[in-house]
């Protein structure tokens, strides 16, 4: 059977920077990279922690330099969605990743949206923009990104919160986050991932979100969970992320099937792709296998996909449609 579909929700569009395309936008724009070839680069996508990746993460991002960079990775990653049955994806991108190194925010921004535009009749594919802002800058470099972007609040859907997240509390970021409010934008945050269920508690009660991307840390705090399931807030889980970054010690621990068991609306995404070892469906057949999981809880997380997604209802209904289609016999 081809893929399930789904809704991508948690994904990094510079996390979805393969080696390949690396090289060819280093050649293209005249950056030396510190590695001889591919397999050398792809030898070093192994990580301790979450610090580890993300050294190499930044230091990857130098070859990102102009609109066509930008549209061409977005495009790379919408191939790759397609073919793994995303049917509508909602992408992060960090602008002060690259503001800090001389490329404007207008540069990124239209370079993504090139691609993104496309991608309903090139791939099949609806998309939302998430601007995130990097927790371990601070809450001024924030607040300046979110004005430098005013001019192009109409092509963003919501803002969101990653990078480093111990020692970065949710909380320091208030301020933006009501700006982002006011402005009509949704709003979603990493949280609980390496950091503890009270940075869930501020995500949730300070920036007032309406996702929790990753979350997987709400299992230790029972009135968390009450919470969670209550006003059923979804969670973006990133299995294959959580391995590789040591958040869990191996996909058989995972948390996830005793979070669907607790009630709570949880997704199943791929995070950096490129760095963590698989893309949407890839992160799909690896929990299926790991954790035993049937056809029907596959269809629930699909599901649930696109009931966290920032869809209008008409579409929903449509998405949702083609997963309740799937897998069914002809004629039943």
């Amino acid at each position: 059977m081809p893929p399930i579909p789904k809704a991508e929700l948690h994904l990094h569009i510079e996390g979805t920077l393969e080696p390949e395309l690396a090289f060819a936008l280093a050649s293209r724009n005249g950056v030396e990279l510190p590695y001889a070839t591919q397999d050398e680069l792809r030898a070093a996508y192994s990580f301790s922690d979450l610090q580890s990746f993300l050294d190499l993460y930044y230091a990857l991002m130098t070859v990102l330099r102009t609109e066509d960079d930008f549209a061409d990775l977005a495009d790379a990653y919408l191939a790759r969605a397609q073919a793994q049955g995303v049917r509508h994806a909602e992408i992060f991108f960090d602008p002060q990743a690259h503001t800090a190194r001389g490329v404007e925010i207008d540069t990124v921004i239209e370079g993504l949206t090139r691609a993104l535009d496309a991608a309903p009749e090139k791939y099949g594919i609806s998309t939302r923009l998430i601007m995130c802002f990097l927790r371990d800058e601070s809450a001024e470099s924030a607040l300046a990104t979110f004005e430098a972007a005013r001019p192009h609040l109409h092509r963003i859907a919501a803002v969101g919160l990653d990078s480093a997240e111990v020692g970065n509390p949710p909380s320091k970021f208030r301020e933006v986050y009501a700006l982002a409010r006011e402005a009509g934008l949704k709003c979603v945050a990493h949280a609980g991932e390496e950091g503890p269920p009270a940075y869930v508690w501020e995500a949730l009660d300070i920036l007032g979100v309406d996702r929790i991307d990753h979350g997987v840390r709400s299992m230790e705090d029972d009135a968390l969970v009450t919470r969670l399931v209550a006003d059923q807030v979804p969670l973006t889980l990133c299995p294959l992320s959580n391995v590789r970054l040591r958040v869990i010690d191996k996909l058989a621990d995972h948390p996830l099937p005793a979070m669907l068991d607790a009630g709570l609306l949880v997704t199943v995404n791929s995070d950096d792709p490129a760095y963590f070892g698989g893309y949407a469906d890839d992160n799909f057949t690896a929990v299926r296998d790991a954790l035993g999981l049937d056809l029907e809880t596959l269809r629930t997380l699909a599901r649930n996909s696109f009931l966290a997604a920032f869809l209008d209802d008409e579409t929903r209904a449509l998405y949702l449609k083609e997963v309740d289609a799937y897998g069914a016999r002809p004629g039943a």
